[in-house]
């Protein structure tokens, strides 16, 4: 890929991590954290099919499977590195089914079905 692709791939991921913080954000302002678990167990899997509708039709650099894997890596990642070492100050989140391991998983599936779809509906 070249600098520009990997750009743009990047750019995709990040916008739903980010977008999965923010909704996180907001529901822990204005609900309970079990609520904004609950929501974001289900928002968290629509962004990523909405982020992977736009990166597969308009760039699909990648496969299915390579993209929900570093889509996933990246969020990983992030979540590591900004989210428990720089603003939670702890990695008890990595010890939650519901707020880490699940969402994780629904992301990946997401990403990976959007991918596969979106594949078969061009060849057609």
């Amino acid at each position: 890929m070249t600098p520009k692709a990997i750009a743009i791939f990047l750019a995709h991921a990040v916008v739903g991590w980010a977008l999965c913080g923010a909704m996180m954000g907001l529901g822990m302002a204005f609900t309970s954290l079990s609520t904004a678990l609950v929501v974001h167990l289900v928002a968290a899997p629509v962004f990523f099919i909405m982020i992977s509708l736009v990166y597969y039709r308009w760039f699909g650099f990648t496969t299915p499977l390579q993209t929900a894997t570093a889509f996933m890596a990246i969020v990983i990642f992030l979540d590591i590195f900004v989210v428990a070492l720089l603003i939670e100050h702890s990695f008890a989140m990595f010890a939650s089914v519901l707020d880490i391991w699940l969402p994780f998983l629904l992301n990946f599936l997401a990403t990976y079905l959007t991918g596969r779809v979106v594949g078969k509906a061009a060849i057609s």
